[in-house]
């Protein structure tokens, strides 16, 4: 197992899978989620990249320390793992937390960047999304992470595939009865208390972006996704039909398939500008 420190002393767990030496992808999960939250997605880009999942502060075997987090501290984490991996740049996907997590990313670090994916996710918050954030904080904070599980669920999963997919959902999401309560409820307080001018900055992203959100979300709606594919210049969008908001579960193949597409033409892009600037670079070393 693979841990690393960050500068305030927490203790973050991150896994390396896929291809040695290939393409650098970091994926990050959210409200509560592990790094087991993309298994299937390490599964499909294991034969062409090397697929780096973390576990936030508060989930998985990270840390799970009292007191206040925040998304930047997680973007902040996420980055710690990048320079322990010998990553300097990577393709970054995230979902939900995870997706707002990433944009932070990409804002403060915009040089450890190939490209970017924003699954299921937001720009910003709406009240609507606090007051039931903070009632699912309540919820386990009162009576237990289980308590909470099955109304959560159904903001996660469509009606069709709720029975389906429950039990995987036991153990992948904030269903899971180990999560300690304390641990969910201050990432919980982290997503409500994010920085607002986030949603202003995302349009000084350049590198190339996928915005990717199921029609039958009803906890990050399609208007989200819509509003941020606006607002980053570089974005592209993609809506997946009847998938809700646990789409890489949900409707794994179809996510892969519309990832892996994006992904080996944001790489052949970066790769062109690689290229690119080598030949600026040439005539200035043949002078010198």
């Amino acid at each position: 197992m693979t841990y690393v420190r960050t500068s305030d002393g927490i203790r973050v767990h991150y896994r390396v899978t896929g291809r040695p030496g290939g393409p650098p992808i970091l994926f990050i999960q959210g409200l509560g989620v592990d790094k087991h939250g993309w298994d299937l997605q390490r599964l499909a880009t294991a034969p062409w990249y090397n697929a780096i999942a973390l576990d936030n502060r508060g989930a998985g075997r990270s840390d799970k320390p009292h007191g206040e987090y925040t998304l930047e501290q997680m973007a902040d984490d996420a980055i710690t793992v990048l320079d322990d991996a010998g990553v300097a740049d990577a393709h970054i996907v995230g979902a939900s937390m995870g997706g707002a997590i990433s944009q932070i990313i990409a804002v403060k670090y915009p040089e450890r960047m190939r490209s970017l994916t924003l699954a299921c996710t937001a720009g910003r918050n709406h009240p609507w999304r606090e007051e039931l954030l903070a009632s699912w904080r309540d919820t386990a904070l009162e009576r237990g992470i289980g308590s909470m599980g099955k109304d959560a669920a159904r903001w996660m999963i469509g009606p069709r595939s709720f029975r389906r997919l429950l039990p995987a959902m036991g153990w992948l999401g904030p269903l899971a009865l180990g999560r300690p309560r304390h641990a969910f409820a201050a990432q919980c307080d982290a997503i409500m208390n994010a920085d607002l001018t986030l949603a202003e900055e995302v349009a000084t992203i350049t590198v190339p972006t996928l915005v990717v959100v199921g029609n039958q979300d009803i906890l990050t709606p399609r208007g989200d996704s819509e509003e941020l594919a606006e607002r980053i210049p570089t974005a592209e969008l993609t809506v997946i039909s009847g998938a809700a908001h646990g789409l890489m579960i949900e409707h794994a193949s179809t996510f892969n398939r519309v990832l892996l597409d994006f992904l080996g033409r944001a790489e052949r892009s970066y790769q062109q500008r690689l290229a690119d600037t080598a030949a600026e670079d040439t005539p200035d070393a043949a002078a010198s």
